[in-house]
Order: C-alpha cells, then structure tokens, then sequence
C-alpha cells in the first residue's frame, strides 16, 4: 500500500481450538504480537525480529479474519509476518489488559522506561505462571502435549487423543501428525547416542558427527537397519569477538586475528571434508545474495602480526613467550589476552578453539578456553562475559531479517558481538525492508563487505545436517532447515523379513 506499508490479510482455520476447546482468535495474535513488545519479559531476540509489524487490524466481521500492517513493502513479509507461536489471551491476561496498548506504541517505547504498573502486573503474572516451565499451565492447540521432562535427558510428547486437525480433509502437510509419542533424549557424549541408536535404543540421530556419520555409513552390518541422510543446511560456523572490550574495539585487530583460523584444517578434521567454505554468514548457495566478489579468509599468522602492528599492539620479545601490548587513547595499558568461550560437549567447538590457540600461542598471544553448560552459554554471551566465541548461526532461506543478530538495539539480546554502527544499522535494516529481491541482493552485498572490513565475526563454514535413522521410519523429509526432518510425519514402515 502506497510506498512504505504492506497489508497481510490472514484467516485462522474455524477448526482450530486451544485444549480447552475454546477457538483460537484473531484476539490472540494481536495479544501475542503485543507480548513480545512488552517490558519486563524475556522477549529481547523476538522484539526486534517481528518489529516490522506495526498494527493488527481485525475483521468485524470475522473473528479470526485479521489483517497486519507492516513496515515497508519486503519481499520476505508474506513468510516471515506468519512465521511465530500464538498464545492464548485467556490464560495469561483474562482480563485483557493489553487491549488498552496500541502496538506500535510497545513497540516505540523507551527500553529504558519503567513499565507502568498495569505492564509490570502482566510481567509478574507470566513470570508466576512461567510456561516455559510449566507448559501444563498453560493450554495450546497443537497435536501434541507435554507429559515428561527430565533436564537434560528427556522430553516425552503424547500424541492428543483428540485434535482439532483430526477433522480436516484433505489434511495439509504441515499438519500431519502420525507417531503416537516422541521422545527426544538428551545424549551429550556421541559414543553413547552411536551405541543407543546401534542397539535400538534410538531411532534418529540429528546432526552426528561427522566421523561417526562416515564410519556408520561404511559399516556393512549399520547399513542393514541404519539409513543415512546427507544435506547442506543453513547453519554457519562463527567465532565472534566481544567488540565492547577495548583490546577488541578495533577492526585491525579483529581482522588479525581472523586470520589465525585454519578453516580447511578445521572442516577437514571436523566435519571429515563436508563443509561448505564461505565469506560471509549468508550462504554461498543463496546465488546473487551472496558477495562471491570476496575472497576466502586466508590462513595467514604471518599477515596478523602486520595487522596487528597496524593496530598499535607492540612485542618486546619475539616468540611464543612475548605478551601484546599497547597504549590506550587515556593511556592505560592494554594486553592481547583472550577467552574463549563455546558450549561444552561439543567437539567441532573444540576443536576449532585448540587450533585457534594453538596459533595464537605461535604469536605470543595468550588464548584460555572457557567450554561452558548449555544452560549458562548463552547468558554468558548475551552479558558480555568473553573475549572470543565459537557457536553455530541458525540461517533461513526464506528471510533475511538479520536485525535481531547484527543491529545496534539487539546489543545484549541476539547481537552477541556488541557490534553496530550507523551505516550497519541503516543497511541491516534496509535490507530488512526492501522492496525486491534484485534491490534486497544489492544490499546483502554491501553488508557482506562492511562485515568483512569491521569483523565483528568470523564466518568459518556453513555445516552439512546429517542424520542417521532406522531403515523403517518413513517421510522424514530431511531438509536444511533445523531440525533437519519433519518429526510429526514420520511412520513405521513394515519390518524386514531376513
């Protein structure tokens, strides 16, 4: 509409119901583009990800008729606009106090900004209610419930007896769901998810290592009940630098130590040669998006110590004994010494930490890795407390919205490198926006080598999804998109008769 808004009109299925058999309304998705906008809530990464929906129109005629007014005419708002859970408005705000905001005004208002008492009271009611960790709490309208969870071992989901999907005819796709239960196991060690998925035990292993996935794959006696799958997904390999430390602040000094990862090295020893190499986050394989003008990051220790020399580091002494320093702006000392921090158990993580400060050392610059529990990682990260990182970036090839990884608002939400500046900010957020693929593209290229020049991150490889699963199960539809397979529509086949 016009040259700055796009109307998206939706309609939600008459059949669709919570479990508590009341409909599923427009009303609930105008609550739940409202939730992620209020204060006092853990909604950092969602905030800035659906900020380009500014209002919800609802049909007065049809309750579960809507329309979103969106920011700007992007190609990728018909996928993206749809692409989130919607809550129930009776269950978290009965007396629905949201209703008296305006979206775009949640969406406007100052982060650092007390919440008024009727949005605190809201804060305090889901922060009582706590649904993440009591999912009984609180009704949804999907196939299946939530019956166990053992930290860190076990998820159990049973299949709803009765589900309002059940009744549509033909049944879309998307809303299959065959298994009568699934259970997710939490395995940390890769030995033992090989053994139980060998014995039996286990009927699909995602993303096996690299090495177990080979040597399965040539084992004459796995091949008898094992099948195996092999795609290129979208998840890249970072290591990104905490730009809010001042030994980090400056680019010369990322773009040295950007050299010191041997990226054939690492996918060879880690992901046994199946790897994608890449310059930037956005995948090679998404054609003009791509800045395929750039060239891959070298290997190159000799070429860091120049940069670094570029940046005002100085040695006193040569070889892996000397230390870097130098001279602040207020002439404080500053000293080249760095943590790494990665979730622990993983050895891709691992490895690549090893050989970074296997380099590092080379060159005299002391490197400490820091592997640390799934649980805190993140925090860690979101709060700044590391030099360097190594973790996987879950990409999408259906949107490029990147401002809730790389814009300055996201500082301390999903912009764990604490990078961002005017002219970043502008073209994430204009590609964000933008109106055609052919002007989308254009845009994508400049950020690529903005990225290249400040080197907030290290874009090391874009990783294969591999997934080894028992000879029977059926429609697993491997994809590159996580979780790799469509757990809802997977059957039994019938048994082999030997």
């Amino acid at each position: 509409m016009g040259d700055s808004l796009t109307l998206l009109t939706y309609c939600l299925r008459k059949a669709a119901t919570w479990d508590n058999g009341q409909p599923v309304l427009a009303s609930d998705v105008a609550f739940t583009l409202k939730l992620m906008q209020a204060p006092g809530l853990a909604n950092e990464g969602i905030r800035t990800q659906f900020n380009f929906i500014q209002e919800l129109q609802p049909d007065p005629n049809n309750t579960r008729r809507f329309t979103l007014v969106c920011r700007g005419q992007a190609t990728d708002f018909a996928h993206a606009s749809g692409d989130f859970f919607i809550l129930p408005e009776a269950a978290l705000d009965a007396r629905g106090t949201l209703r008296r905001y305006h979206l775009i005004d949640l969406i406007n208002r100052p982060v650092n900004v007390a919440p008024d008492t009727v949005l605190a009271a809201l804060a305090r009611r889901y922060a009582t209610i706590a649904p993440g960790q009591h999912p009984e709490r609180l009704p949804g309208c999907g196939p299946y419930s939530l019956v166990s969870w053992k930290k860190d071992h076990l998820l159990r989901f049973q299949r709803k007896p009765q589900w309002w999907a059940d009744q549509l005819s033909p049944l879309p796709p998307a809303l299959q769901a065959h298994p009568s239960q699934i259970n997710f196991l939490i395995i940390p060690n890769s030995a033992s998810a090989v053994m139980a998925l060998r014995r039996g035990d286990v009927d699909l292993y995602p993303n096996i290592p690299a090495r177990d996935f080979n040597r399965l794959r040539h084992s004459a006696k796995a091949q008898q009940t094992l099948s195996f799958y092999n795609t290129l997904s979208h998840n890249v390999v970072t290591a990104g630098f905490n730009t809010r430390r001042p030994a980090l602040a400056d680019h010369f000094t990322r773009q040295a130590l950007a050299l010191l990862f041997d990226v054939p090295g690492l996918m060879n020893a880690t992901q046994q040669g199946l790897g994608q190499r890449t310059v930037s986050i956005i995948s090679p394989n998404t054609g003009r998006n791509y800045a395929d003008s750039l060239p891959l990051l070298p290997f190159a220790p000799s070429r860091a110590v120049a940069l670094l020399q570029q940046a005002g580091w100085r040695q006193k002494v040569a070889g892996p004994a000397a230390r870097w320093t130098r001279q602040s702006p207020t002439g404080e000392t500053q000293q080249l010494a760095l943590q790494v921090r990665y979730r622990a158990e993983e050895t891709t993580f691992e490895t690549i930490g090893l050989q970074f400060r296997a380099a590092a050392a080379q060159l005299g610059i002391a490197v400490e890795l820091r592997p640390t529990e799934a649980s805190a990682f993140t925090h860690k990260l979101q709060t700044g407390d590391f030099d360097l990182y190594i973790k996987s970036i879950m990409g999408n090839p259906y949107t490029f919205n990147l401002v809730p990884i790389l814009h300055s608002e996201a500082v301390g939400a999903g912009n764990l490198t604490g990078f961002g500046t005017p002219a970043s900010d502008r073209l994430v957020e204009a590609v964000a926006v933008a109106q055609s693929p052919a002007v989308r593209s254009q845009l994508l290229r400049k950020l690529q080598v903005l990225l290249r020049e400040e080197m907030p991150m290290v874009p090391l490889f874009f990783q294969y999804n591999r997934l080894v699963a028992n000879r029977r199960l059926q429609n697993l539809y491997p994809s590159s998109i996580r979780p790799g397979y469509a757990a809802a529509a997977i059957t039994w086949g019938p048994r082999s008769i030997l």
